[in-house]
């Protein structure tokens, strides 16, 4: 099952890689832009703005309205069955080829789950995390291929979500399943749609055809099922058939190694290889717009480092809506709603853990799967000697799992919560990007307020075990604090050096323990980890 997942996050990486290689060498072809006369959505392409201050993969295209008007056909029926099919296909898969014990369900486990009702599931964080909202995306994208938009293909993602929880195992209904599949689904979901629509070229024939439509079916393997459903994988036209056209899209492939250090009274270390990509959609500084996701940021980070999970990062920004403030020559300014999806995985730096130091051995696991908030950026531009654009974003996290360094049962060991973020950072280049400089922190606030007795006997219930728990009663706060330079060696090729802190800090409430022949009440527990890299990034 390991191995399974492995896969799973590498082919995740090889589906947004492919996305950019293949809308690189697109070449801008003739739209019906008159349709197009109130699209705020290549306003600043179309005032040559986005040159300023990054990179672009290709000349952006404005879409043709007829093919606006073929995306927008609506298959209710066929979406519906298609998010019906997966959940029979998956559950198929868990019943007969991995035999889990949660698969084996019949009429008496489903009225179970009725009866019983929601509660917190203890699974893995990314299984939590990661894997539940990839499956929202899914049932999102069965939505989104069929013609609704955004908001309309979340209740195929909530339906999904759901019938999966009722049906399709027999463990009780997941409280936090039904929340972060299809809102963190939605997230994932709409970055896979957009980015699968870059690939495809409806005008291509032959081995080129074969190559988009199979790269395409791979990121938003929904929208590839109704490509050859409907026809349309095969059928040559005269227009590309991108519902979105092509954007402003700038993209950073980086690779290098890195260097993690525990830092406690007994450090640990580690080092080893990390590769990320780093996905810029849209126009941030565009005029008022309410097409959520025109403008996203991707970010995923893989590790090749001993003990240390595979993907141990993923950040998703996307917005919902802006308004412009200020629009002048040098300076932009501009105010949104954004949903944000994060995910921050570690684990053991050092061999061994001595019970006399706090804090875990596990330096940090975080994930925000639902989380929405309030946002403003802003530009200021000096020709191109110098440019400068930063943002700030106040954000309700309605989900989040945050390490615990007590609580433990099945594979979690992490806290359900809710609370606040508060994100900022600054972008600088100068010189025309030959140097740039990153600075960002992410800071998170997570309340935990259904615990259980630490000191109760739970052997003595019939669960033998607490059930229904967030965790261990606790604030807790996160931290990540990061910041790089980069310079160019040659034409879009960058050397790129960088630091990054994560600090955890929680205090359990109601709890007491015993260190050191000393009775500590209300315990407050710190962990931090320190990060060096070295890599070479290519900007396309």
């Amino acid at each position: 099952m390991l191995s399974y997942i492995r896969i799973k996050y590498v082919f995740l990486s090889f589906q947004l890689v492919m996305t950019v290689v293949a809308g690189y060498s697109q070449t801008p072809a003739v739209t019906d832009s008159c349709h197009f006369s109130s699209n705020h959505f290549f306003s600043a392409v179309l005032k040559n703005e986005c040159a300023s201050y990054r990179h672009t993969v290709s000349p952006p295209v404005l879409p043709d309205s007829t093919d606006i008007c073929i995306h927008e056909r609506k298959a209710f029926w066929r979406a519906g069955a298609e998010t019906v099919g997966f959940n029979i296909g998956l559950w198929a898969f868990d019943r007969y080829v991995l035999k889990g014990h949660y698969a084996y369900i019949s009429w008496n486990t489903i009225k179970e789950n009725f009866r019983h009702g929601f509660e917190w599931d203890d699974d893995h964080l990314h299984t939590n995390m990661f894997d539940h909202p990839y499956n929202g995306s899914i049932f999102f994208n069965a939505g989104r291929s069929n013609g609704f938009n955004f908001w309309q293909s979340e209740l195929f993602a909530i339906g999904g979500s759901a019938m999966w929880e009722m049906f399709m195992e027999r463990e009780y209904p997941s409280t936090n399943d039904i929340i972060a599949t299809p809102i963190g689904g939605a997230a994932l979901g709409e970055v896979l749609y957009r980015t699968s629509d870059l690939i495809l070229d409806d005008r291509s024939s032959g081995g080129e055809r074969f190559g988009r439509e199979f790269a395409a079916f791979l990121v938003d393997p929904m929208k590839g099922i109704n490509r050859v459903i409907t026809g349309a994988a095969w059928k040559k036209r005269t227009t590309s058939g991108r519902r979105f056209g092509i954007p402003p899209i700038s993209v950073e492939l980086s690779l290098g190694g890195k260097f993690l250090s525990l830092i406690e009274n007994d450090e640990g270390s580690r080092a080893g290889a990390v590769a990320e990509i780093n996905i810029e959609y849209g126009d941030k500084f565009a005029e008022t717009t309410k097409a959520p996701y025109d403008y996203f940021s991707f970010l995923m980070e893989l590790q090749g480092i001993k003990s240390q999970p595979l993907l141990s990062r993923v950040e998703i920004m996307g917005r919902l809506l802006s308004k412009e403030i200020l629009d002048k020559k040098n300076v932009n300014l501009n105010i949104g709603l954004y949903q944000h999806f994060d995910y921050f995985d570690s684990d053991t730096i050092r061999p061994e853990r001595n019970a006399l130091y706090f804090p875990c051995s596990v330096p940090y696991k975080m994930g925000t799967p639902a989380s929405i908030g309030g946002g403003t950026m802003i530009k200021y531009t000096q020709s191109k000697l110098m440019s400068l654009d930063g943002y700030v974003h106040l954000n309700g996290v309605i989900l989040a799992g945050v390490l615990t360094d007590f609580y433990r049962d099945y594979h979690r060991n992490y806290n359900w919560g809710s609370g606040f973020s508060v994100k900022a950072g600054l972008n600088w280049a100068m010189s025309d990007d030959r140097i740039s400089v990153r600075v960002a922190n992410q800071y998170y606030r997570i309340y935990t307020w259904n615990g259980y007795d630490i000191n109760y006997d739970w052997s003595l219930t019939p669960e033998g075990k607490p059930v229904d728990v967030q965790g261990d009663a606790s604030h807790s706060s996160f931290n990540h604090l990061e910041a790089s330079v980069s310079y160019r060696l040659w034409k879009r090729l960058y050397l790129t050096g960088g630091i990054d802190y994560y600090s955890r800090s929680t205090e359990y409430d109601d709890m007491s323990i015993r260190m050191n022949n000393t009775i500590i009440s209300s315990p407050i527990v710190h962990s931090k980890q320190f990060g060096i890299h070295l890599m070479i990034t290519y900007k396309l």
